[in-house]
C-alpha cells in the first residue's frame, strides 16, 4: 500500500504571535514552528497503516527550507520518503491544495492523509479540496477506519455524534483526534532522518481565490469589575448585566 501524508510547518501553539510590518503576515522572528499536530496524527495513521498492510509512507509539504524540520520529524517518526515543493509564496487554500494535487498526482497512493485542519488559519477546507481536485472520494474528520479488501469503512465527527461512511480506496481523508496517538521519535529514528534525503521540486505559481488585506491582533479584553462581596451586591450586578453588557 502506498500512503501520502500532506503536513504543514505551523507556528508552535505557544508562540506568541506579532504582525509584519506588511499588516498581511506574521513576522516569524523568533517563533518556533511545529508539525502541524493533527498532521502529525495523520503521520501516526499512515505508518500504522503500513506495519498493517506494507508499503510505504510518503510525506508532502508546500513551502520554503524550513519546511524540511517538520518533514525531519515526520522522517524520523518512520515515514519513508519526503518530499518539499518549493515556494515561499502566499496562498491561500485553493493554491496550496492545486500544489498538492499535482505532486500527489505523480504519487499515485492509495490513501492520502491529512490532519482535519492547520492550527495556524484553521480553514478545514483541505481535503475536500484536494479530493475534488484529484476527483476522489474524501472523508474528513475521521476518528476510526478500517481497510478490507480496498474497502474502507470510516466513522466521522458529526455534530451530535458520528457518522460511519464506506468507500473504495483510493481515497483522501482528514483525521481527528482520537484516531490514533503519535509515537514520539525514537533516537534511531532521529539519527536515520538525518541521512534520509528530502526530494525538493521547484512548482509553478497558482493564482489564489482569496487575498488577505490585512491582519489585527484582537482587543484586549475590559478590566474586570468587582461590585460587591456579598449579597447585597446582587441588585448592582444585575443592573451593570442589563445596562451595561447588555446580556439580560
Amino acid at each position: 500500500m502506498k500512503i501520502a501524508v500532506c503536513v504543514n510547518h505551523v507556528p508552535d501553539t505557544e508562540a506568541k504571535v506579532r504582525i509584519s510590518s506588511d499588516g498581511k503576515t506574521i513576522d516569524k522572528a523568533g517563533i518556533n514552528f511545529i508539525l502541524n499536530p493533527y498532521d502529525e496524527i495523520a503521520v501516526e495513521q499512515g505508518l500504522q497503516l503500513k506495519e498493517k498492510f506494507g508499503g510505504e509512507v510518503i510525506v508532502v509539504s508546500l513551502g520554503g527550507d524550513s519546511n524540511k524540520e517538520t518533514l525531519r520529524k515526520a522522517l524520523a517518526m518512520g515515514a519513508d520518503k519526503a518530499v518539499l515543493l518549493k515556494d515561499d509564496s502566499i496562498r491561500d487554500s485553493f493554491a496550496v491544495a492545486a500544489a498538492l494535487a499535482d505532486a500527489l498526482k505523480e504519487i499515485n497512493p492509495d490513501v492520502i492523509l491529512l490532519g482535519k485542519q492547520s492550527i495556524d488559519y484553521d480553514n478545514s477546507q483541505m481535503v475536500g479540496l484536494v479530493g475534488e481536485l484529484l476527483n476522489l472520494p474524501s472523508v474528513s474528520v475521521v476518528v476510526k477506519l478500517e481497510i478490507q479488501d480496498n474497502k474502507i469503512i470510516c466513522e466521522r465527527e458529526i455534530e451530535g455524534g458520528h457518522e460511519k461512511v464506506e468507500s473504495q480506496l483510493p481515497i483522501v481523508l482528514s483525521v481527528q483526534k482520537g484516531l490514533c496517538e503519535p509515537r514520539y521519535p525514537s533516537l534511531k529514528g532521529i539519527m536515520a532522518a538525518k541521512s534520509k534525503p528530502i526530494e525538493e521540486k521547484q512548482i509553478p505559481a497558482v493564482n489564489s481565490k482569496v487575498e488577505t488585506i490585512s491582519l489585527r491582533m484582537p482587543q484586549s479584553k475590559a478590566a474586570g469589575k468587582i461590585v460587591g462581596t456579598d449579597s447585597t451586591a446582587v441588585k448592582e450586578l444585575v443592573r451593570l448585566l442589563h445596562e451595561e453588557a447588555k446580556v439580560i
